[in-house]
């Protein structure tokens, strides 16, 4: 994930133009956007959460399937 964004100054050009004009082709190309959808990713579940998730998913269905049986829903 290397992206390479190189401005060279232009003959009279002054410092601020050429930040400027990296600055702006660093936003058009989404490499701060992609970095921070990376930073704010969340980690993995541990097994014991999916586990317990798992169970509680089921048991609702079971629930809903049980009332479903007895016209309740």
């Amino acid at each position: 994930m290397v992206t390479v964004i190189e401005v060279t100054r232009e003959g009279n050009e002054s410092n601020s133009s050429v930040m400027r004009r990296f600055s702006k082709r660093v936003q058009t190309s989404g490499v701060i956007r992609r970095v921070k959808s990376l930073k704010a990713a969340e980690r993995p579940q541990s097994h014991y959460k999916r586990k317990k998730s798992a169970l509680k998913r089921l048991k609702r269905r079971t629930e809903y399937e049980r009332l479903k049986k007895l016209g309740k829903n």
